[in-house]
C-alpha cells in the first residue's frame, strides 16, 4: 500500500474508531471498555464493527463469553496504542488551558503605556497567574501584531491595526508645546503653530522611520502638520521632556506626562486652542472565537489596573 492510499483511508472520525478499538483490546471485554469510555457496550460495539467494516479486516474475535485480537489485531493494537496514549495526552493537556491560565502571552507595548499600564500590574498578575510567563517587548515601533509574533498590542488609537479588537484603556489625551521659562523668557511665546518654524523644536522619530513626526494641530474643524525643526532629534519622549525642562527648546508632550513638572514651575505649556484630544492608549488583539485563558487573564487585568487608576 502507497503512503498516498493509506492517507486516503483516514478520516476524521479515526481517532474515535481507534480509541474504541484500543480500550476494547486493552481490556479485552466490551463491558469494561464501555464503562471506561462512559458509552454502553451496544454502542461500543457498533462503532468497532465500523471499523472493522470500514479497513476491510476483522480485529476482534467475539464469542458470547470472551474477546479476542486476531493477528492483523494484535498488530494494529501494537503501533497505534501508544498514538492514541499520546493523543490523549496531549489533549487533556490542552484542555487545562479552559480550566486554568499557563503558558507565554506576548505583549507589545509602547513606551508610555508600559509606564502606565503593564509595571504596575505585573507584581499582582504573576501572584494570581504564576503559571503564565508574560513576554514584553517595550518599543514605540509600529509593528503589525499577529505576524510579529504578539498576542496583544497596546498603543495610542491613531495607530492600531484593521481587523483588530481595540479596547480604550484611557479618555482621550492630547499633546501640548511646552518649554522651560527660561527659553520662553528668552524667545517668547509663539502665537500659531506655525511661529514654531522660527523656534528651537525637539523632535521625535517613530521608531523605524526616517523622518521626525510631525506635529500635529486643529483648526477650524480639521487637523494640520507643522514639521518643526531644532537642534535634536530623539526617539525617547522621556529624553525630549527632560531636555525642553533643561532649556534645549519646546518639547511636544503628551499633557499628562508634562503635568507634573508643568504644576511644579519647571515647564510652561503653549498654544492649547490648537491641542485637541486625540484616541488615547487601546489594547489591541485579534478576534477569536475561543480566546486564550492566560490572554484573558492579561487583558482584564490591564483593564482592571487601568479603571483603577483612572
Amino acid at each position: 500500500m502507497t503512503q498516498a492510499t493509506a492517507d486516503a483511508m483516514l478520516t476524521g472520525g479515526d481517532f474515535a474508531h481507534l480509541r474504541a478499538f484500543v480500550a476494547v483490546a486493552q481490556a479485552l471485554s466490551f463491558t469494561r471498555a464501555a464503562e471506561a469510555l462512559g458509552v454502553t457496550p451496544s454502542a461500543l460495539s457498533q462503532i468497532v464493527r465500523v471499523f472493522e467494516d470500514r479497513i476491510g479486516v476483522r480485529l476482534l474475535n467475539r464469542t458470547t463469553r470472551s474477546v479476542s485480537l486476531t493477528e492483523a489485531g494484535e498488530t494494529l493494537l501494537r503501533r497505534v496504542a501508544p498514538a492514541v496514549a499520546e493523543l490523549s495526552q496531549a489533549i487533556g493537556q490542552a484542555r487545562l488551558y479552559q480550566e486554568r491560565p499557563s503558558g507565554t502571552v506576548r505583549v507589545h507595548v509602547f513606551r508610555s503605556a508600559a509606564d502606565l499600564y503593564v509595571q504596575p500590574i505585573l507584581p499582582t498578575f504573576h501572584r494570581a497567574y504564576p503559571e503564565v510567563v508574560l513576554d514584553i517587548t517595550v518599543d514605540d515601533e509600529v509593528v503589525d501584531t499577529v505576524a510579529s509574533g504578539f498576542d496583544v498590542a497596546i498603543r495610542i488609537g491613531e495607530v492600531i491595526e484593521r481587523d483588530m479588537i481595540a479596547v480604550p484603556l484611557e479618555p482621550p489625551v492630547r499633546q501640548v508645546p511646552v518649554a522651560a521659562p527660561s527659553y520662553v523668557a528668552e524667545r517668547g511665546l509663539p502665537a500659531h503653530p506655525r511661529d514654531l518654524l522660527a523656534h528651537s523644536c525637539i523632535r521625535w522619530r517613530w521608531p523605524g522611520r526616517a523622518q521626525p513626526y510631525r506635529w500635529e494641530f486643529f483648526e477650524d474643524g480639521s487637523w494640520f502638520e507643522v514639521e518643526v525643526d531644532g537642534p535634536l532629534v530623539v526617539n525617547s519622549k522621556d529624553i525630549a521632556l527632560q531636555a525642553a525642562i533643561d532649556g534645549v527648546g519646546i518639547a511636544f508632550s503628551v499633557e499628562r506626562t508634562a503635568r507634573q513638572a508643568i504644576t511644579d514651575g519647571l515647564l510652561v505649556p503653549m498654544l492649547e486652542a490648537w491641542c485637541e484630544p486625540f484616541p488615547g492608549h487601546h489594547l489591541c488583539f485579534p478576534q477569536q472565537r475561543q480566546m486564550n485563558p492566560a490572554l484573558r487573564a492579561f487583558i482584564d487585568t490591564v483593564r482592571e489596573g487601568a479603571s483603577s487608576t483612572g
